[in-house]
């Protein structure tokens, strides 16, 4: 079974038709083998407004099989090529995405990640998804599912932010150990809004090293940053809303970088990442308070 690539249709409607054909035929052709026997393309689309995931809200087994039946039925598809969970943050049950008490307040649910990745186990037993994965997990989280008696498969992929200023390299290593692919969100950085990002880290984009490297490749900054992530074997999954920047986010392999081009960038790890999410910092599952 081998992923598609997919294309946002807010967005690709604006696209002339023959390049989004390229796009597709450059995803298919550059592919990365997950530990389940799939594979998928090394380069999607990043697609966070358009919510194609198990949300914090459908955490509960129960809920984990009607949730994704509701999203084939909103796509109009049969089955779903990777499923993850987004976060491992449980909220309060229900179609209210961000649940809050009358102050405000966010309101959680118990989190049994174990109990929740059973469900999506058994979505893969029956066809509906074809790969599980998850999203925003730590080493521990991780462990918390490899080590779960009677686990039928492991997670293909864990997707967390990962650009050149924030490399992830321990979590890396331990994913690398267990098969698990990387996925990188934000590999261009993200938005500047302070609500749910550190503005305090300057934009990926502007900066000079990278800047310096396109200029000899005559590419942009941000082909650069995600020529990185390929040549890291990462799967990237930049957003973008311009059909302009997306054409030119998939035009990344007509150069390679060298050797030390990949540690000059490596060096530019600050070990910080823009999405943070502080407004769930509290929450006991919160994934950012561990080292990695």
């Amino acid at each position: 079974m081998s992923f598609g690539c997919i294309i946002d249709t807010t967005t690709s409607s604006k696209i002339p038709s023959e390049a989004i054909a390229e796009m597709s035929l450059t995803a298919q052709n550059h592919r990365i083998l997950l530990n389940d026997g799939n594979n998928i393309p090394i380069i999607g689309l990043g697609t966070y407004s358009a919510p194609k995931i198990l949300w914090n809200t459908f955490h509960p087994p129960e809920m984990v099989r009607p949730s994704l039946e509701k999203s084939l039925k909103l796509l109009n598809f049969d089955y779903i090529d990777l499923y993850i969970i987004e976060l491992p943050l449980a909220f309060k049950p229900g179609d209210v995405i961000y649940p809050r008490d009358e102050n405000g307040k966010y309101l959680y649910h118990l989190t049994d990640l174990c109990a929740t990745w059973e469900a999506l186990e058994e979505l893969k037993d029956s066809g509906l998804v074809k790969s599980i994965g998850v999203s925003n997990f730590n080493r521990r989280q991780l462990e918390l599912i490899l080590n779960k008696p009677g686990l039928k498969y492991k997670p293909a992929v864990n997707q967390v932010e990962c650009h050149p200023y924030f490399t992830q390299p321990k979590l890396r290593e331990f994913c690398d150990s267990h098969g698990i692919v990387i996925v990188g969100y934000s590999p261009l950085g993200t938005c500047r809004d302070s609500l749910w990002v550190n503005t305090k880290i300057p934009p990926l984009l502007d900066d000079a090293l990278l800047n310096s490297v396109a200029a000899k490749y005559k590419k942009t900054s941000a082909q650069v940053a995600l020529r990185f992530q390929l040549q890291r074997n990462t799967v990237i999954i930049p957003k973008s809303f311009n059909p302009e920047r997306i054409k030119q986010n998939f035009e990344i392999f007509d150069f390679s970088l060298t050797n030390e081009e990949i540690k000059l960038i490596s060096a530019l790890n600050r070990n910080e990442r823009y999405v943070q999410l502080l407004m769930w910092k509290d929450h006991p599952e919160y994934p950012f308070n561990d080292e990695y």
